[in-house]
């Protein structure tokens, strides 16, 4: 059995603290929702590191002003906006299609959580949409450059994954009714399983893919989310006491782990929190890994049906 990954890092490290001493010189990498949130902070770090850093981002102007703003703080003018929106596969391809080079580093942070029952044109359930599919198929679209180099995938989940398997005969909640959180923790339970199933495939290329709990935050994640509510959840979190919240600084630390760690080289479908690999989760507990997110069967299943889903093909 492999032993777990530890690091020095834990709840309070930050990501600055994290690319300490780490060069990231002439790496390229690509932060979607690099505008806002732990995002924000994923590009700052990167960018100190030395890294030419691309924010893919719903609002240009926004990200634009997020880029500027980074530029002058790390000293680093190669940080780019490009328009992605997640829950529109035309979007997606159409940022895939006009990347051009390498690409060392590809951080799907961005997301959506709790959103009242929203369908895409497709009829998709919108947080499965935007939090799964939006990712895979930029992903797959950047295959090419992600292999050219040997990359690094990094898939911010979450521990909401803890409430919900992929439930794959009624995915978009056409039969049963519709949970917002439920919803939210099966797409990020996709996102852990992506990577099980990436490692299988892409172990030969040279890519790896692993995802991460960044902990409870703050940030515009939660604007659909009345105060009591998020109150009501923190303290579920807590075990009756009030989970403690990390600032967004502390909560990109996870995702700079995976992104840079010696430690993870060749490693994929591995799930992380406070910036070491997650133990298995207990029934009933508020953290590690459920077991239904590290199932290959369901992995395989979840590739197969994404495919299906998006009308793509193998591209790897």
């Amino acid at each position: 059995m492999t032993e777990r990954i530890t690091t020095p890092f834990g709840f309070e490290t930050t990501a600055l603290e994290v690319v300490q001493g780490v060069d990231l010189s002439g790496r390229r990498a690509v932060v979607t929702g690099g505008a806002s949130g732990i995002g924000v902070e994923t590009v700052r770090a990167l960018a100190a590191a030395g890294a030419e850093v691309t924010i893919a981002a719903r609002n240009v102007e926004v990200g634009g002003r997020v880029a500027a703003s980074l530029a002058e703080a790390t000293g680093n003018e190669h940080i780019h906006v490009a328009p992605l929106d997640l829950a529109d596969q035309e979007s997606v391809k159409a940022f895939a299609r006009d990347w051009d080079g390498p690409l060392h580093l590809l951080i799907n942070n961005a997301g959506v959580m709790a959103t009242p029952l929203t369908r895409t044109p497709e009829g998709w359930e919108l947080q499965f949409a935007t939090n799964h599919f939006g990712h895979f198929t930029l992903t797959l679209g950047l295959f090419g450059a992600l292999r050219a180099e040997g990359a690094r995938v990094v898939n911010v989940s979450s521990a909401a994954h803890l409430g919900s398997s992929v439930v794959f005969d009624d995915i978009h909640y056409e039969r049963r009714a519709y949970d917002r959180w439920e919803a939210y923790g099966q797409s990020k339970t996709a996102n852990i399983l992506f990577g099980i199933e990436a490692g299988k495939r892409w172990g030969g290329e040279g890519v790896t893919m692993n995802a991460l709990m960044p902990g409870g935050i703050l940030t515009n994640l939660q604007r659909h989310i009345t105060p009591e509510e998020l109150d009501e959840r923190r303290r579920l979190r807590g075990g009756g006491k009030p989970m403690p919240f990390k600032t967004p600084e502390q909560g990109a630390a996870t995702t700079l782990v995976l992104a840079v760690s010696p430690l993870v080289e060749g490693r994929s479908g591995l799930y992380f929190e406070d910036c070491a690999e997650a133990l298995p989760a207990v029934t009933g507990g508020t953290s590690g890994l459920a077991a239904h997110a590290h199932d290959p069967e369901a992995a395989a299943q979840l590739w197969k049906v994404s495919e299906d889903m998006l009308k793509i093909g193998e591209q790897a």
